[in-house]
């Protein structure tokens, strides 16, 4: 028989993460650190909305780009708090999560062997989505002394005459680093002068501790070759309501649509009305996760140093990346071995690329009792196979 499989699918490995919390799932007294979920609940008004949706028969399928009342809202939101300005109805598309939209941008995008800039240590999907759009992901290691940040030359470095697109993904999944404004002006003068599109995954802009996120996409030049990413899932806890949404330039998101009709068609309807109420009236609630993210950033970086490990200062999403270079582990062997002593689940950093060796991602997106429980755990571990 033939082989019914694609082999450039086949060659995929499958997700760092999952593996772990499939043995947290039947482990008793397990603490999981390692998904990026909000610990809070829907605030209660969206869910509200979602539920009234519902009891309104409000069931239908919506227009394939999304409800135009959410779009119109999402336009209102990026000018509000990032200065993006849009047309809801030619340069906004309502997907369902943002790594649909990533998915779908690259694939419109990209021609067979088309390179695509990745730095990494970065979310996991990239370099599949990459791949599977027919696209040539380039690495780009980012490093601890550059704060896991971008560098100008690090860019220039990697363009080639095949570079089409950078993916830029800040803040940043796994290290929780951001880019100042001053660091982004570095590198779009090197986008601009190379003529490279840039996919600008910002699910975690309004997870910032410090400084307010700038999107790439307000410089000059820049909106015409940007497509921004954003959704629901991280800032207003709405994971399960799976919704996100693409902004860009109307030929690219024109071409975003066709695919989506074909392959989804739309968006829940149901998180579409509980997301216009988000967006509406939802800022307080953001407010106040983030001022609680904020607190369990500082006790994790705190405990970390305090037993011994390095660690980065994360000023965005919620993660920490300590290094356990010292304890002379691989990071999948102190992951595995801190799941099978203490059970503790964490993230080893080679999930998210190779040079996230000497690293795990822990999140914070947990209640601060769990997180005192299992840096105790750890601390007993870290301790016991110190060298």
């Amino acid at each position: 028989m033939r082989n019914p499989l694609n082999n450039k699918i086949v060659g995929i490995k499958p997700s760092g993460i999952r593996k772990f919390f499939d043995v947290v799932s039947e482990m008793k007294d397990a603490i999981s650190l390692g998904v990026g979920e909000p610990d809070f609940e829907t605030p209660w008004h969206i869910r509200e909305e979602g539920i009234y949706s519902l009891e309104k028969g409000k069931t239908h399928y919506s227009s394939n780009a999304g409800i135009k009342e959410l779009r119109v809202e999402i336009c209102r939101y990026l000018k509000r708090r990032f200065d993006l300005d849009y047309d809801p109805l030619k340069e906004t598309l309502v997907t369902i999560g943002g790594s649909e939209a990533i998915d779908m941008a690259l694939r419109v995008m990209l021609e067979e062997g088309d390179e695509v800039i990745l730095p990494q240590p970065s979310y996991v999907s990239y370099e599949p989505c990459v791949i599977m759009a027919g696209g040539k992901p380039v690495i780009v290691e980012l490093k601890e002394e550059d704060e896991f940040k971008l560098t100008k030359q690090e860019l220039l470095d990697a363009i080639t005459d095949k570079t089409k697109i950078l993916i830029l993904p800040f803040p940043n999944n796994p290290t929780g680093s951001v880019m100042s404004r001053e660091e982004l002006a570095d590198i779009v003068d090197v986008i601009i002068e190379k003529d490279i599109f840039v996919i600008s995954d910002e699910i975690y802009a309004e997870l910032t501790y410090g400084e307010k996120h700038v999107s790439i996409a307000s410089f000059p030049g820049m909106k015409e070759r940007t497509v921004v990413i954003n959704g629901f899932s991280k800032a207003y806890a709405m994971t399960g309501w799976r919704l996100g949404y693409a902004v860009g330039p109307e030929v690219i998101i024109k071409q975003i649509l066709k695919l989506h009709q074909f392959a989804i068609m739309c968006a829940p309807s149901t998180s579409q009305y509980a997301a216009i109420e988000a967006l509406v009236n939802g800022d307080p609630d953001v407010e106040m996760m983030c001022e609680a993210y904020d607190g369990r950033r500082r006790f994790l970086l705190h405990e970390f140093r305090r037993m011994g490990l390095s660690c980065f200062e994360a000023r965005g999403a919620f993660y920490v990346f300590p290094c356990i270079k010292s304890l002379g582990m691989t990071s999948e062997e102190f992951a595995t071995k801190l799941l099978m002593e203490e059970k503790v689940a964490v993230v080893p950093g080679t999930a998210f690329g190779d040079c996230g060796e000497g690293f795990l991602r822990i999140s914070y997106a947990y209640s601060i009792d769990n997180l005192k429980k299992a840096l105790e755990r750890i601390e007993r571990f870290v301790n016991a196979h110190r060298q």
